[in-house]
């Protein structure tokens, strides 16, 4: 048995791992690996009812993890809705490669401890996109972008998935992450970012900016207060566990109910089509959903492996 969904979980992990080439969404070998473990596993002889309760005990923690993915996302999607990014954006206005360099890196870095690495990466890329023409030489920004961002989620308990879900199984703390990692992080931005610091020359061109409907029927306004509260929200989070002793997504929860009730009230005069646009409920359309199933299917499926003594076993060895 355990031979059996150990192959299960390392052809699944390849078939991850080689999504395009095979052209299958990581997402569906996910989920498939995870229930083919399960399977495995409660129709090897093993007490069905245990298997269930053991079952249902991992899903308690996975379901902890996803609800606070989902709530994180759904509040950066609520942000970029309002155009809260441009708010950050609209404060950059100097033409040097080098400046701009320089100034997207460290906002890259700090705003990836707040959200994560790859939301980050994507807000950071598109605003990339309304300040550089210019292709060859936004590809630079956007590797140094890649780097500040992988950087600065490693140093904060919500900047990276993975330490998400150390930091929610109580194998970290928020305090000792940061006394120990924001350092070598720091040192992971500054390292690339004085290399390409000497080929970073002269003025970037950028682009013939076009409004976007949502910033005509936003005020400056609505768009600062939602940034100020969905950044607050997130950062919220670690200080909402040690007041409350609550798991994470309980905080995560509590930030988007209180953003909900703002963007619902800011926009309570409008009429329906543009209040829709900028609705939690638009938001969580938007969300990226199948990445919160991939998660539920790689957890799963290692959760197999728990249930079984292979990981014990293994770091015994």
């Amino acid at each position: 048995m355990e031979l059996l969904i150990t192959t299960i979980f390392i052809i699944g992990y390849a078939a991850i791992a080689f999504e395009h080439p095979i052209r299958t969404n990581k997402t569906a070998s996910a989920l498939l690996t995870g229930v083919l473990c399960w399977v495995v596993y409660i129709m090897s002889g093993t007490d069905t009812n245990l298997v269930s309760a053991e079952l249902y005990e991992h899903l308690g923690q996975i379901s902890g993890i996803l609800f606070f993915l989902l709530g994180a996302m759904t509040i950066v999607e609520l942000i970029d809705a309002h155009d809260g990014f441009e708010v950050i954006t609209a404060k950059i206005k100097t033409s040097d490669q080098l400046k701009l360099l320089w100034i997207i890196s460290i906002i890259t870095f700090f705003l990836s401890a707040v959200l994560d690495n790859l939301t980050t990466t994507i807000v950071m890329v598109s605003l990339l996109r309304k300040l550089i023409s210019e292709k060859k030489t936004r590809m630079f920004f956007v590797s140094m972008v890649v780097l500040a961002a992988n950087a600065g989620g490693a140093w904060s308990p919500i900047g990276d998935v993975t330490t998400t879900m150390l930091w929610i199984g109580g194998q970290v703390t928020s305090g000792n992450l940061i006394l120990h990692l924001f350092l070598p992080s720091l040192i992971c931005l500054i390292v690339p970012l004085l290399i390409l610091s000497f080929s970073m020359k002269g003025k970037v061109s950028k682009p013939d900016i076009v409004e976007s409907s949502h910033t005509e029927k936003t005020t400056s306004f609505e768009r600062s207060l939602v940034l100020a509260l969905g950044i607050g929200a997130l950062v919220f989070v670690p200080f909402f566990k040690t007041i409350t002793h609550l798991p994470p997504f309980m905080g995560m929860l509590f930030g988007l109910a209180v953003l909900w009730i703002v963007t619902e009230f800011i926009h309570k005069n409008k009429n329906d089509a543009d209040k829709d646009a900028y609705s939690v409920i638009q938001a969580l359309r938007k969300a990226d959903v199948p990445s919160v199933l991939f998660f539920l299917g790689i957890l799963v499926a290692i959760s197999a492996l728990e249930s079984t003594h292979q990981l014990q076993d293994l770091a015994q060895w």
